[in-house]
């Protein structure tokens, strides 16, 4: 009876440390239950890669970066321009299936208008128009479009480089040429960018000017290089040390290697803008300032008009 009792009784304590011994606990099983990172949204990316911040509007699919010229104090005619009157800088990605479209509006002043655009141009972006907004502001003020497709990450990643511009560039930190030119004084050689061009100008008044015509058709006529429809280049000064400033005339297909081109050789775009309305097929015109040789000039011209179709 008593090795009964006691063989009952260590049965029982067995059975206590049994229910008390914990489980163990399996690293893997351990894992399972640790919450897992979040994948960061896409609009959440967006923000990251631009450096600004967004708002989804559902309606149309868009998600909006933007951020205010805040550091600009701009008078136009006397009045305070403040960024909720026209001076915040954008971005807005409209979400599709299997890419995105952006479009923006970049808010600079003149000195950081071509810093500005070779970011973009050399990260894939589009430049679309670059124009005032405004008469008699002080700083003078520009606005430039971009817009591109593809990617989401990398469009935010471009558009990122040319905020992080427009930041670095603020304050008087961009470029802006100089040059102590006077056609009373110009005696450059006109040969030297005949040879490059490959077109005659004429010397006049100490500016000695090219002109290329081009054609389009508007109300079932044609408009050519007297109507307007040209490109055109104007050379003031020596062989060695010269300013050109023109227009180009392009198809829309054009602009893009244009502006590269020029940019390339260290040519100012200062507008891209249309001259008409309703022709066919439509003429794009951008308008440039450059410094340098003359020889040096005339090549960035070649090389952007060596990239038109016609």
């Amino acid at each position: 009876m008593k090795k009964l009792v006691l063989a009952a009784v260590l049965l029982g304590t067995i059975s206590a440390l049994s229910l008390a011994k914990p489980n163990p606990v399996h690293a893997e099983d351990h894992q399972t239950t640790q919450a897992k990172p979040t994948e960061p949204s896409l609009h959440e990316k967006i923000e990251a890669l631009t450096g600004a911040k967004g708002k989804l509007v559902e309606k149309e699919g868009v998600f909006k970066v933007s951020f205010p010229r805040s550091d600009l104090h701009v008078k136009a005619s006397g009045v305070h321009i403040t960024p909720p009157m026209g001076l915040t800088v954008w971005a807005a990605f409209k979400l599709l299936d299997d890419h995105v479209m952006m479009m923006g509006d970049m808010v600079l002043l003149e000195d950081q208008v071509n810093p500005v655009m070779s970011v973009a141009l050399d990260n894939g972006l589009e430049v679309t128009a670059l124009h005032n907004h405004f008469f008699w502001d002080s700083p003078k003020v520009m606005f430039m479009h971009i817009g591109g497709s593809g990617d989401p990450e990398q469009l935010a990643a471009a558009v990122g480089k040319v905020f992080a511009t427009i930041k670095a560039t603020s304050g008087g930190k961009g470029q802006k040429p100089f040059a102590k030119l006077d056609p009373v004084h110009t005696k450059l050689d006109p040969k030297k960018i005949d040879d490059v061009l490959g077109v005659k100008g004429e010397l006049k008044d100490g500016v000695y000017k090219v002109t290329i015509g081009r054609s389009t058709t508007m109300d079932g006529q044609e408009m050519g290089n007297t109507m307007g429809v040209n490109t055109w280049a104007a050379f003031v000064g020596s062989d060695d040390r010269a300013v050109v400033d023109g227009d180009v005339a392009m198809l829309e297909s054009e602009l893009q290697p244009v502006l590269k081109a020029l940019r390339g050789a260290g040519i100012d775009i200062v507008a891209i803008h249309n001259h008409m309305v309703g022709e066919s097929p439509r003429i794009m015109f951008l308008h440039y300032w450059g410094i340098g040789s003359t020889e040096q000039l005339a090549k960035g011209l070649r090389a952007a008009l060596d990239t038109q179709k016609q």
